[in-house]
């Protein structure tokens, strides 16, 4: 079964978005795996609470990812 796991910051998606996210992961699975896999393909986009991750050892917030400090 084809998964695929999407995690953003919380709240920078729209409901449109994610099914976004789903429908394009999906067809791009169903393409590289053909038709049969698209049935059984799994996508999860799970929202990070802000704060709720960092890189390089630094906490990353949805400010700072915005462009703020």
């Amino acid at each position: 079964m084809p998964f695929a796991n999407f995690k953003v910051p919380a709240g920078t998606l729209s409901d449109e978005d994610k099914k976004k996210i789903v429908e394009r992961t999906t067809d791009l699975y169903a393409e590289v795996y053909g038709e049969r896999a698209r049935a059984n393909t799994l996508v999860v986009v799970e929202e990070v609470t802000d704060g709720g991750w960092g890189i390089g050892g630094n906490i990353l917030t949805a400010a700072m990812l915005n462009g703020g400090s």
